[in-house]
């Protein structure tokens, strides 16, 4: 075993307990330092070329989440957040592990095995506290964000009823006393059209609370750039609370596996203004979908059409 100043280095040991180290296995030459470095920096370069100063700032989220509602900069801030304390992490120990695997490599000519050691009770006792505080802080930091998320809005601006069912939606609004349902989805071989999957509108800067159920099985509400998707329950409901903040479509489907069609289990979400949303509900009560959609089972071979017998 060598000591330098301290610190015991790991040599060879041959077959006859001799110890032996050969030139140069302790200081990294420059030369492997130079093509140890070169796939790091090529890797990094390569991925920093890929994108662009804004799609770093949201940590490559959707583009459009950005000031879409009043939660997603908190949501935002902290997925970047941790992703550059992982980062930080990552390279620390990738260096160190490439470093262990380039110094202590075998050398030409040496034989036996390396001395082996264990019981560092410093380096254990870091391996163990390190993670306990990232846990500890993650949680923590999670926890800060999403009590200020679910944190229940008292009489909010808008309150909608929506309802999956295999493989469509349902919108109750019951502040004007109107709904719109969606057609479930049938496969026909051709591409559908997206004017044509239930929309949910909602009024800007107004606060809204979504209650979520299911009429068959476990779904999930997802507006994708909302950066927020919570599961619906047959015969148990759920509640969302944000306010929109920005006019704008946005994408939503079902975020939970439901069954053969549920990849087109869309719908889309209109945020527009107070007029044009008061124009929508009127041309819902003009068609007479006035009242609000039950949440019994009503499957019924499940087949396409405008009869509500068979679209519930």
């Amino acid at each position: 075993m060598a000591v330098l100043t301290g610190l015991q280095v790991p040599t060879s040991v041959d077959l006859a307990g001799n110890d032996s180290i050969s030139e140069g296995s302790i200081v990294l030459s420059k030369r492997v330092l130079r093509w140890a470095s070169i796939p790091v920096i090529t890797s990094i370069t390569l991925f920093l070329s890929g994108c662009s100063p804004y799609e770093a700032k949201l940590g490559f989220l959707p583009a459009n989440s950005e000031g879409a509602t009043n939660h997603t900069q908190r949501i935002t801030d902290l997925w970047v957040e941790s992703w550059i304390v992982l980062w930080a992490v990552g390279i620390i120990a990738w260096g160190l592990m490439f470093w262990a695997i380039i110094v202590y490599r075998r050398r030409k000519g040496e034989t036996g095995l390396p001395v082996q050691l264990r019981y560092n009770n410093p380096i254990e006792t870091l391996f163990t506290v390190v993670p306990l505080i990232l846990v500890i802080g993650f949680f923590a930091m999670t926890a800060r964000d999403m009590a200020e998320i679910e944190k229940p809005i008292t009489n909010s601006d808008v309150r909608i009823e929506v309802i999956g069912k295999q493989w469509s939606w349902d919108f109750n609004y019951l502040d004007e006393n109107v709904y719109e349902t969606g057609i479930q989805s049938q496969f026909e071989g051709e591409a559908g059209a997206e004017s044509k999957l239930p929309t949910l509108y909602l009024p800007v800067n107004k606060s809204v609370q979504i209650d979520l159920t299911a009429r068959d099985v476990i779904h999930s509400f997802w507006v994708v750039e909302f950066l927020y998707k919570k599961d619906m329950f047959p015969g148990r409901w759920n509640h969302v609370y944000f306010t929109p903040t920005k006019i704008g479509t946005y994408k939503g489907k079902c975020a939970e596996l439901c069954g053969e069609s549920h990849s087109m289990m869309l719908f889309n979400v209109q945020v527009v203004d107070q007029a044009t949303y008061d124009a929508k509900m009127q041309e819902l009560e003009e068609k007479g979908q006035t009242g609000k959609l039950g949440i019994d089972l009503n499957r019924n071979q499940n087949l396409p059409g405008d009869n509500p017998d068979i679209r519930g």
